[in-house]
């Protein structure tokens, strides 16, 4: 039902990252790897980020933190040592992952900052109910590129052809091989030409004359209909939430953006 924007999932996605309980005295590097400290700072933002993925607290995770760390510092030194962090291509991805943590610290932040209410996730899911309407509808199709290919389609229905054989000739991968079946679906689903051609038809009436799309041209049959139940909001208020604050975040890029000066 929801369908969630890639950006604003990949900006918000990541877990927040708190410190843990028992950092020690600050200033202080948390270890030592040739000579090179590895700042307290880091290890409390990787142990974090480990908890948040689901490990255990703990004297086990403590140690395996320590030991992970102490292994990239190792391959960090002798990547350095061969002048790796000196190339033009390297420090830009060096610099893309340092952007990438701010930008997802300042979008939680404005998240928590701005939380979205009981009455927008409400006034959301009454808005969906009444997009999907009272109806859902078991529907079949053939999609064909020209109208005359439809016409003699619908000619062959009326001799009796069964739809499903039919079928076979559309263009639509998804349903050509299940004998144009499209399962149960509400008419927004359905670009609009094809949704109003459905909810006119009975049960087991086929269009008789080509429904045109921008996709092509569609001979639809209606096999059932019946009462659309949609889920209650405790069930799907997650993903409402999950929604809005998606477009939260896509609104406030689009106004950073529409506000920048680009030369």
């Amino acid at each position: 039902m929801f369908k969630i924007s890639r950006l604003a999932a990949l900006l918000i996605g990541s877990a927040l990252i708190s410190a843990p309980a028992f950092a020690v005295e600050k200033g202080k590097p948390f270890a030592t790897v040739n000579g090179q400290p590895i700042s307290q700072t880091v290890y409390d933002a990787f142990y974090a980020e480990q908890k948040t993925q689901g490990a255990p607290d703990g004297a086990e995770l403590q140690n395996a933190v320590k030991e992970e760390l102490v292994r990239r510092e190792v391959l960090a030194q002798e990547a350095k040592k061969k002048g790796l962090d000196k190339k033009t291509d390297i420090q830009g991805q060096i610099e893309l992952a340092k952007q990438a943590v701010l930008i997802r610290t300042y979008l939680s932040d404005y998240v928590r900052a701005n939380p979205i209410t009981e009455a927008q996730l409400k006034a959301e899911y009454d808005g969906i109910k009444a997009n999907l309407g009272n109806t859902e509808y078991k529907a079949r199709h053939v999609l064909v590129e020209k109208e005359d290919e439809a016409k003699a389609i619908i000619a062959k229905l009326d001799k009796g052809e069964k739809f499903s054989e039919l079928a076979k000739q559309s263009k639509d991968p998804g349903s050509k091989d299940k004998g144009g079946d499209l399962g149960w679906s509400s008419p927004n689903s359905y670009v609009k030409p094809f949704a109003d051609a459905l909810s006119k038809l009975k049960k087991g009436e086929y269009t008789k004359a080509p429904v045109h799309s921008d996709f092509g041209y569609h001979v639809i049959q209606l096999e059932d209909s019946r009462p659309l139940t949609p889920p209650p909001y405790d069930q799907v208020k997650p993903q409402l939430q999950q929604r809005a604050s998606q477009q939260q975040v896509e609104n406030l890029v689009k106004e950073l953006r529409n506000k920048a000066k680009v030369n």
